[in-house]
C-alpha cells in the first residue's frame, strides 16, 4: 500500500501514519488483555496492576539516572560528531551504573516496606526483589531507545515496539491464565527483559555505528548538563507516578479498592491513545525544538504540530466518547461505573495534548526552572483537586481534577514559552546596539 503524496511531503504526517499502524496494532492486543484482566483480577487487580506501571515507570528514570530526554537532545545534536558521542555515552555509562546499583539495592532490601506501601500488603515482597533483578534490563533498554529516538529512526522503533509488544503480551496472557493475577505481574515486570532483547535483536548494528562500546570510559565531561536532564525527568516522571500511586491509595482509603480500579482502568484507556502522541514527541516535537532559535519560527512549528496532531486526536476522542458504552463493554465488562469519567479524562488528554507540545520548548532548550516550576504546580494541582473533588464527586472528582489541572497547566506553559522567547528578543536586541 502505497503512503498518499500529501504524507509524504509531511515528515510529521508520515510518522503519525506510521505510529498509526503501530498503536492500532498495539490498541486490538490491548483490548484483548485488558478484557481478560478485567474478567479474571477485577477492580481490585486492575488497581494493583495500575500500581505496578507506576513502579516501573519510576524505576525507568531512576536507573538511567532521568537522561533520556538528555540522550535524545544529544545524539540529535551530535550524530555525526563521534568524540562528543563518546562523552555523552561515557557519562551516561556512569550514571546508569550508578543508578541501577543504587536502585537494585533499595529494592531488594526494602522489598517488604515497599511491598507494604504500594500493595498495602507484603505477599507482594517477592515481586519487588524480582525487579530488582530486572533494573539492568530496564537501564539498558531506556537508554538504547533514546538513541533510537535521537537519529529518529521511527522506522526502527514502530518495528521493535510491535515485535517486544507482541511478546509482552503473549507473556502475560500465558502467565495470567497459569497464575492469575500473580502471574500478569511477574509478566508485567519482566516486560523490560523481553523489551531489551527485541531491541537488541534488530538494531545492534546501528549501536555499534554511533557507540563505540570498547573506546567507553569511566568518565562523566556532560555531568552537567545531562543532569539537568535527570533533575527534570525526576519532576515529570517520578513524581507524576508517585502521585498517582498516592492518588489510588487515597481513593481506595476514602472510597473503595474498587473505586480505584475504576480510575485505573479508566487511566488505562487514556494511556492507550496517549501513547500515540510519545513518540512523535521524542522523535520529531523534541530535535525540532531544539533547532528553532526564533519566535517566529517556533510559532511557525508550534503552527504545523497542532493542525496536523490535534484535528486527529479531536476526532479520534470524539469517538472514544460517543462509544464509551460499547468501550466499557469490550474492554472492561460490569465496570459500567465508569462511563461519567469518559468526558472529563478525554477534555483534559485533550488539553493535556496541546500543553505537552509547548511543553517541549523546556527540554528543548533545557529551561530547567521553568520546568520544574511548571510541573509542581501542575502535580500540585492535580493532587489538591483530586483530595478536594473525590469528597464531593466520588471517584469522577480525580477526572475532573485532571481536566482542572491541565487547563491551568496550559495557560502557566503558554506564559513560560513566549516570555522566553521575549526574554531571548530583548536580549538579542541590546547585544546588537551594544
Amino acid at each position: 500500500m502505497k503512503i498518499p503524496g500529501f504524507i509524504k511531503r509531511n515528515l510529521l504526517l508520515k510518522m503519525t501514519s506510521l505510529n498509526a499502524g503501530v498503536i492500532g496494532i498495539r490498541l486490538f492486543i490491548s483490548l484483548f488483555i485488558q478484557r481478560l484482566l478485567a474478567e479474571m483480577v477485577g477492580e481490585a487487580g486492575v488497581a494493583k496492576i495500575g500500581s505496578l506501571r507506576n513502579l516501573l515507570e519510576m524505576l525507568g528514570s531512576f536507573t538511567s539516572v532521568g537522561v533520556f530526554t538528555g540522550v535524545v537532545k544529544y545524539v540529535a545534536e551530535y550524530k555525526d560528531d563521534k568524540d562528543q558521542l563518546q562523552k555523552l555515552f561515557s557519562t551516561t555509562l556512569v550514571f546508569t551504573i550508578i543508578g541501577v546499583f543504587t536502585v537494585a539495592a533499595v529494592l531488594f532490601f526494602g522489598a517488604g516496606y515497599l511491598s507494604e506501601t504500594i500493595f498495602d500488603s507484603l505477599k507482594y515482597e517477592y515481586l519487588i526483589k524480582l525487579l530488582a533483578v530486572v533494573v539492568p534490563f530496564i537501564a539498558m533498554y531506556r537508554i538504547f531507545k533514546a538513541v533510537i529516538n535521537g537519529l529518529s529512526r521511527y522506522k526502527v522503533l514502530a518495528k521493535i515496539e510491535i515485535i517486544s509488544y507482541i511478546l509482552s503480551s503473549a507473556l502475560t496472557v500465558a502467565l495470567l491464565l497459569i497464575h492469575n493475577l500473580d502471574g500478569a505481574l511477574i509478566a508485567i515486570a519482566i516486560t523490560p527483559v523481553v523489551q531489551l532483547l527485541a531491541l537488541l535483536f534488530i538494531m545492534t548494528s546501528i549501536l555499534r555505528e554511533y557507540v563505540q562500546f570498547s573506546k567507553l570510559s569511566f568518565k562523566i565531561p556532560m555531568a552537567k548538563s545531562l543532569l539537568a536532564f535527570s533533575l527534570m525527568s525526576f519532576f515529570s516522571t517520578v513524581l507524576l507516578n508517585y502521585v498517582e500511586l498516592d492518588i489510588r491509595v487515597m481513593v481506595t482509603n476514602r472510597l473503595s479498592e474498587v473505586d480505584a480500579g475504576i480510575w485505573t482502568a479508566m487511566t488505562n484507556i487514556s494511556k492507550n491513545y496517549m501513547v500515540f502522541s510519545s513518540a512523535i514527541f521524542s522523535l520529531y516535537v523534541l530535535p525540532k525544538f531544539a533547532g528553532i532559535y526564533t519566535k517566529t519560527d517556533f510559532k511557525v512549528e508550534l503552527a504545523n504540530i497542532y493542525k496536523t496532531l490535534m484535528p486527529l486526536f479531536g476526532v479520534g476522542m470524539l469517538l472514544v466518547y460517543f462509544l464509551r458504552d460499547y468501550v466499557i463493554q469490550i474492554i472492561y465488562p460490569d465496570f459500567y461505573a465508569m462511563s461519567p469519567l469518559f468526558k472529563w479524562q478525554l477534555l483534559g488528554d485533550f488539553v493535556r495534548l496541546a500543553a505537552l507540545i509547548l511543553g517541549y520548548q523546556f527540554l528543548a532548550k533545557k529551561m530547567v526552572r521553568n520546568f520544574i516550576f511548571s510541573e509542581i504546580i501542575s502535580l500540585s494541582l492535580f493532587y489538591g483537586f483530586s483530595y478536594y473533588f473525590v469528597e464531593i464527586y466520588g471517584v469522577e472528582g480525580v477526572v475532573i481534577a485532571h481536566f482542572l489541572r491541565y487547563v491551568l497547566y496550559f495557560l502557566l506553559v503558554s506564559y513560560l514559552v513566549f516570555r522566553y522567547f521575549k526574554n531571548n528578543n530583548n536580549s538579542t536586541k541590546k547585544d546588537s546596539v551594544a
